[in-house]
């Protein structure tokens, strides 16, 4: 478990069929403690996770990410949130979906994107310093240092998918945390520019 920002921590697993880390975030924004995405939990993650618990909230940010939510959720006997354009797609039980534009606990605004790899793609922003943007699958943190798209073909239509995620550039923020590959903590606005290009 690793400090990335100011109330905000991050561990990750390695996936051996993809090669590239799967990462999770906890959040302690306000009186609120939240789960990103979660990953396999390693028992130091648990353990640091525990001793500043509870967990109130899981947010998963698309299909693809349920990962370890059941597990966690029966773990910290906590809500799980999910999109609502995915949510028939899960096998996981959701205590609430959310839509485009919804402010979740925390602060956490949920930002839809159309024509990604799943209906429900939902990127997560925090007015916390100079802003925080949590992708899901929208972009993935490869190689370290730039954001990249992912294969073509994951998508219907990939100049339609690159279009869809043109909108995250309406937000003011400086870093990205990537759910797949690694974070960008400073100066990450111009990179996923360069991403969409």
């Amino acid at each position: 478990m690793k400090p990335l920002l100011p109330s905000i921590w991050q561990w990750s697993w390695f996936s051996d069929e993809k090669q590239i880390d799967f990462n999770g975030l906890f959040l302690t924004v306000g009186e609120h403690k939240i789960l990103v995405d979660p990953p396999p939990m390693t028992a130091a993650a648990s353990t640091m996770i525990r001793r500043n618990g509870p967990v109130d909230y899981i947010i998963v940010t698309n299909r693809d990410h349920v990962r370890e939510s059941a597990a966690v959720q029966a773990e910290f006997k906590c809500q799980l949130f999910v999109p609502e354009a995915d949510a028939a797609q899960m096998d996981v039980q959701a205590t609430k979906t959310f839509k485009d534009q919804e402010l979740l606990p925390g602060g956490i605004w949920v930002v839809h994107l159309k024509d990604q790899k799943s209906p429900g793609e939902s990127a997560l922003f925090i007015q916390q310093g100079k802003g925080v943007l949590i992708l899901g699958d929208a972009l993935i943190g490869k190689p370290a240092g730039a954001l990249s798209m992912l294969p073509a073909e994951k998508y219907a239509d990939r100049e339609k998918a690159r279009e869809g995620l043109r909108r995250l550039l309406k937000y003011s923020f400086d870093s990205v945390l990537a759910g797949d590959g690694a974070s960008i903590l400073t100066g990450a606005k111009p990179i996923l520019e360069q991403a969409l290009q």
